[in-house]
């Protein structure tokens, strides 16, 4: 089993302090909440309720009230007003984060299990500047690249391709940057996100604030 209350500190150690966290097990049942229908298959309902319900508890660790969180037309989430937030999920570990929007504008948090990046996907994620990296370093790549879209996407609400954003890793310091290589609006090309890194119950957790 899981140890949720482990993923939960290591989540919150890479997070500003007043972020609410909140971790569940998509293999365990996770009632409907009203307001979060959706249409799916069993297994994707299960991650979809497992995150929601990991969301919820993030809002309670904050002192909120226990809020749905729906989807939108473009599949993100749509936070309760005055709070931003992410969800991440594995088949075996889910993770949310919940923030109110003054100081914090974004949050991206991504859950990969901890593996080498298979070699068909190297051309679509890494840029030629990212190519030299080990198999491992791949993943760490493919997941900050992750966490800083999620964190970017309200702000922008552009869907773009791996290649927007290049990625140094800063092994020393368990952080890493994501650097617009074009011009996403409102971010200019070269704005850098900050993000950091961990290795937590065989997955990689990479956290991206703004």
């Amino acid at each position: 089993m899981p140890d949720l209350a482990g993923l939960a500190a290591c989540a919150r150690a890479l997070l500003p302090p007043g972020t609410g966290i909140g971790a569940t097990d998509p293999r365990d049942r996770h009632p409907a909440f009203p307001g979060e229908d959706i249409a799916g298959v069993p297994l994707r309902l299960a991650e979809f309720r497992a995150g929601r319900a990991a969301a919820r508890a993030a809002m309670a660790e904050l002192g909120l009230p226990t809020f749905a969180v729906p989807v939108k037309d473009d599949r993100a989430p749509r936070w309760p007003a005055g709070l931003c937030g992410s969800i991440s999920h594995s088949e075996t570990l889910c993770l949310a984060a919940v923030a109110v929007l003054s100081p914090l504008r974004g949050i991206g948090l991504d859950l990969e299990e901890d593996g080498p990046l298979e070699e068909d996907l190297r051309t679509a994620i890494l840029r030629p500047e990212e190519s030299h990296v080990s198999a491992e370093e791949a993943m760490l790549i493919f997941s900050a690249k992750e966490a800083a879209y999620k964190a970017q996407y309200p702000m922008s609400l552009c869907l773009f391709g791996f290649d927007a954003l290049s990625v140094h890793l800063d092994h020393a310091n368990r952080s890493f940057t994501a650097r617009f290589t074009t011009e996403i609006t409102p971010f200019p090309m070269g704005y850098v996100l900050h993000g950091r890194y961990a290795h937590v119950q065989d997955h990689i957790l990479t956290a991206v604030t703004l």
